[in-house]
């Protein structure tokens, strides 16, 4: 279990600090403060290679395994999780369902250009009335000869506005039925799909998150990713490894709030000596880096099975429970380290707290993440 960095871990680690010092670091307040989402930034994203860090190279990607992935999304996440969310699903949930449901007809159509990110991806399965409920969900699609018509709305969907392809989730069979649902993939401007009202959120700021609309949309069977009727089951596939970047996110996080913790209270004097050599404060580094280690444990077990072709569907429940609760603890102690400093926006940790609470609610709140747990250990 010594998941020690390789070399290219090594390199992307420096590629993305690098890269962040001059591009994401001088702009995040601004991202943050006006709720911006800096599409260009993506472009550039996916010159360094970081849009398609699982693409296969034959259709343009990087053609890295997790443990690279993991390493990127974490390396972002200390510079704006806003950001690397954004990242993280372009990657895991819309790219990462056509690379493992898509025909080579698919794949050869979309993959190179969504891992460049000349198409920004987005992913659609919750919708206002279901959430964790999937599979009572209403957005339909009926069968007119080679067309299907979508009508429904999807929502808190990442890029639901400036997303380029989006995979989409409809039912297609009867409510409630895990085999009623199929996958589409579309493209944007397909008459009668557009992006609807855009979320204005506590944390993770910089990425968008918007309603998907369908009004009459008709998409030829073409578009239909694997069989009909597969939709459900193939989401529950890609919210496994999808589980994985939450929590390789949640650790970024939790890692930049506990950088930020120790540098400030070896700087940080009161009655003459740094905080840090107080007990009070001393021990809270001790728990917030005990909790850091055991999150970057449990995700980089799930990536190993992953990078394995093994099941993982406890082990990626485990990571992304425990490490979002983690990044959301560790925040929150960054915050009463910093004391009075910690609650204004001159110091990273407030951002990090805001951010953290998304981890345990996106792709599975917490409680579905203990079903999911308690389900495997009790089978």
């Amino acid at each position: 279990m010594h998941f020690e960095p390789n070399e290219h871990q090594r390199m992307i680690a420096q590629m993305v600090r690098d890269f962040g010092a001059k591009e994401i670091t001088p702009f995040r307040k601004e991202w943050d403060d006006h709720q911006i989402f800096p599409r260009d930034l993506f472009r550039k994203l996916g010159e360094l290679g970081l849009m398609g860090v699982l693409v296969p190279e034959s259709y343009g990607g990087s053609g890295f395994g997790y443990f690279e992935y993991v390493t990127a999304i974490a390396e972002l996440a200390k510079l704006d999780p806003g950001i690397a969310l954004s990242m993280a699903a372009h990657n895991s949930l819309c790219t990462n369902h056509i690379l493992m449901f898509g025909n080579e007809e698919q794949k050869r159509k979309y993959l190179p250009k969504l891992a460049s990110c000349e198409y920004l991806g987005a992913w659609g399965l919750t919708e206002p009335n279901t959430g964790s409920d999937a599979a009572n969900m209403r957005t339909v699609a009926v069968k007119h000869g080679e067309y299907y018509i979508l009508n429904g709305a999807k929502n808190f969907i990442t890029h639901g506005i400036s997303g380029d392809v989006a995979v989409v989730i409809a039912r297609t069979g009867d409510l409630g039925d895990s085999h009623g649902m199929t996958a589409f993939v579309l493209d944007k401007g397909t008459p009668g799909f557009r992006g609807g009202r855009k979320e204005d959120k506590l944390g993770m700021r910089a990425s968008e998150t918007a309603e998907l609309i369908f009004e009459d949309c008709k998409v030829h069977e073409s578009q239909i990713l694997g069989e009909v009727g597969e939709g459900f089951i193939q989401s529950m596939k890609v919210l496994d490894g999808g589980r994985i970047s939450i929590a390789a996110l949640s650790l970024g996080i939790a890692e930049g709030a506990l950088e930020a913790s120790l540098q400030y209270s070896k700087e940080r004097h009161q009655f003459n000596k740094p905080i840090s050599s107080f007990q009070g404060i001393s021990f809270k580094l001790a728990d917030m880096a005990t909790q850091v280690e055991a999150a970057r444990l449990l995700t980089f077990k799930a990536a190993d099975l992953k990078n394995r072709g093994e099941k993982l569907t406890l082990a990626g429940a485990q990571a992304k429970y425990y490490a979002s609760e983690v990044a959301v603890s560790v925040s929150n102690e960054a915050v009463q380290i910093f004391g009075g400093y910690g609650f204004t926006k001159d110091y990273p940790v407030e951002k990090y707290y805001r951010d953290a609470k998304l981890c345990t609610i996106g792709e599975g709140t917490s409680e579905i993440q203990k079903i999911v747990i308690s389900r495997e250990v009790l089978r």
